[in-house]
C-alpha cells in the first residue's frame, strides 16, 4: 500500500467570515479608544473598503450583534480636504440591551362594552 495517506484525526479550524474578522479588528479598536477610516481597516484587514462598509452596516443589524457604528469627520488638513473631501472614521461599540416589559395594552370602549358586568 504505497503511496495512500493515513488519515489523521486533525480538526481543522473555523474559517472566519469577513463581518467576524472586522468585528474583532472593530472592537480591539474601540478598547483603545481608537477610530479607523475604511482605508485604515483594508490595510488592517486586506479586504476592500466597499465590502468592509457593507459589513459595517450589517454589524448593526440586530441578527449580527445589534452594534452601534459611530460615524465622524476625521478632522483634516483644508488642502487634503479640497482634493479627496471628507474622510470618514468609524469606531464600534455593543448596543446596551433593554428588556422590554409592556403592560396589556388597554381594551377598546366596544370591547369593554361587550364584556359581561358582575352585579
Amino acid at each position: 500500500m504505497t503511496g495512500m495517506r493515513k488519515k489523521t484525526n486533525r480538526k481543522r479550524k473555523p474559517v472566519r467570515t469577513q463581518r467576524e474578522v472586522l468585528c474583532d479588528v472593530m472592537l480591539s479598536a474601540a478598547q483603545c479608544e481608537t477610530w479607523l477610516t475604511l482605508q485604515e481597516l483594508a490595510l488592517l484587514t486586506h479586504y476592500g473598503e466597499a465590502s468592509i462598509s457593507a459589513q459595517l452596516r450589517h454589524l448593526r443589524k440586530p441578527q449580527y450583534g445589534a452594534f452601534v457604528v459611530e460615524k465622524r469627520h476625521r478632522e483634516v488638513d483644508a488642502v487634503v480636504r479640497r482634493e479627496i473631501g471628507f474622510v470618514w472614521e468609524y469606531k464600534l461599540r455593543r448596543s446596551v440591551r433593554r428588556r422590554v416589559i409592556s403592560a396589556p395594552a388597554p381594551r377598546s370602549s366596544k370591547e369593554a362594552a361587550l364584556l359581561p358586568v358582575a352585579c
